[in-house]
């Protein structure tokens, strides 16, 4: 848990409204090879629910807010993201979900790898093996 951290994003601030950039490699630890987001998320409902063997990422509340519960095996840490100048980077090895969303929030997230399903634990028990093998 140690490498994840809340990045503070630069902001250029203007009486015509704010600008924020991220540039992979400066902002980032890694080079940005995919962007999503997820929007419309009914109330109540919880997304994420696995971990990534070698995927970075950055979380950003680009409007609105929600919670992202984190677990590396060992210890649990929430964080409450509701700003759009703030990233949550997230390193491999974390199993997260992701709930508490307002209403209108979208939550962008910036990827170091394309897709790959096999990157993915999807189960909780697989990746609790895994973070205890790690440690043997």
């Amino acid at each position: 848990m140690q490498n994840v951290r809340i990045v503070d994003l630069p902001i250029v601030r203007e009486p015509r409204g704010n600008l924020t950039f991220i540039e992979g490699g400066r902002h980032l630890p890694f080079d940005i090879k995919r962007v999503y987001y997820l929007y419309d998320v009914p109330g109540g409902a919880e997304r994420a629910g696995h971990a990534h063997k070698q995927l970075h990422q950055l979380v950003v509340a680009m409007s609105g807010s929600f919670d992202i519960h984190l677990d590396d095996g060992f210890e649990k840490k929430t964080y409450h993201l509701n700003r759009s100048y703030h990233g949550l980077y997230l390193c491999p090895m974390i199993w997260r979900t992701i709930d508490n969303f307002s209403s209108g929030s979208v939550c962008l997230v910036l990827a170091s790898e394309y897709f790959d399903e096999a990157d993915y634990y999807r189960r909780y028990d697989d990746f609790i093996a895994a973070t205890r093998k790690a440690q043997a």
